[in-house]
């Protein structure tokens, strides 16, 4: 597909500015976005209500008081005498290194969930490694505060998660040097911060072996009963907006997928902040998405955050969009770009 003028198709309107994209990567992230547009305005509403503060997470007032930054060293010191989110969680396995061929592609029915066929969508190298582990262990006795408890954890396993793909960046740049450094670690990153989203909303497609199963499965009731919580906190002590908060939001299957889309969409920032504290200063994200105005959008060029108009201060926009693109379709173009 080309891309005339180098515009992404800035300029364009409807489904004519996908026809400029450079390739599928350039065009799967250019869906996503509109999708984002869409789900962000219909969570703006609520956002207020779902938003996640990182100093309420603390068993005492004082352990994380003014911290709202994830990457900062009172954040870092009150969370890592967890377990390590990248272990495999038993202690007993040998490790396998991020983006090793040794564990082998998952593509089996029994690994991929909701595969109708014996082989379909196949998880990425980098996907079976995934550092969310301290995610099982949550705790889920937090009532009140279960929507910063929630943020805190997904940070965590973030910020692990991208100094694990820095750490194996160089080996990955080696093998495929045609790719480019810079914008290859924040296509890295941006594919498992959209996996993470994934599994935060209840819609990862990987199960893994018997034992992967079984975290799983743990961490999807967990995740259940938490949003369960955020749900209750929701409607009773949100004034007026109680009931109108309870009927947008109710499930009879508790499962809590409309909540858990809005959660995300109103903490992501945070997340790929967290995801984001190693990166270098020159790392760049791919396409230029940055900023309000689509005839001046700018790249990521910085850790792979955006900055104002001035390039001088950071803001809160996320440049990816893979976490609004189906999985299977992010794990296609995954494999075909590798």
């Amino acid at each position: 597909m080309a891309r005339p003028g180098g515009r992404d198709g800035r300029g364009s309107s409807g489904a004519d500015k996908y026809k400029n994209a450079q390739d599928a990567k350039h065009l799967l992230d250019m869906i996503g976005k509109d999708v984002h547009d869409q789900m962000k305005n219909d969570a703006e509403t609520y956002k207020d209500e779902l938003k996640g503060k990182l100093q309420e997470a603390a068993s005492t007032s004082s352990e994380l008081i003014g911290t709202l930054d994830p990457c900062s060293s009172d954040y870092t010191t009150h969370f890592d005498a967890r377990d390590d989110p990248c272990g495999n969680g038993s202690g007993k396995e040998e490790e396998v290194p991020r983006f090793s061929d040794k564990q082998g592609a998952e593509c089996t029915k029994s690994k991929i969930k909701d595969s109708n066929n014996y082989c379909g969508a196949c998880a990425p190298l980098r996907r079976l490694s995934l550092c969310n582990k301290n995610m099982v262990k949550m705790d889920t006795n937090n009532d009140s505060k279960a929507k910063h408890y929630l943020l805190a954890e997904v940070c965590y396993a973030a910020k692990y998660e991208g100094e694990s793909i820095k750490h194996y960046s160089e080996q990955y740049d080696s093998k495929y040097p045609s790719s480019g450094s810079g914008s290859t670690m924040c296509t890295m990153l941006a594919r498992s911060f959209a996996d993470i989203g994934d599994i935060v909303r209840g819609r990862d497609l990987y199960s893994g072996n018997d034992e992967e199963k079984k975290r799983r499965e743990k961490l999807d009731k967990k995740l259940k009963v938490i949003f369960g919580k955020i749900y209750k906190d929701l409607t009773t002590t949100s004034g007026n907006k109680g009931k109108t908060l309870q009927k947008h939001y109710k499930d009879n299957d508790k499962n809590f997928f409309k909540l858990r889309e809005d959660w995300w969409t109103a903490n992501r920032d945070q997340v790929w902040k967290a995801l984001t504290c190693k990166a270098d200063d020159s790392n760049r994200y791919f396409r230029a998405t940055c900023g309000d105005d689509n005839e001046s959008l700018s790249h990521a060029s910085h850790k792979c955050r955006c900055k104002d108009k001035k390039f001088t201060k950071e803001t809160d926009q996320v440049p990816t969009y893979f976490d609004y693109v189906p999985q299977y379709l992010r794990w296609f173009e995954e494999w075909a770009e590798d």
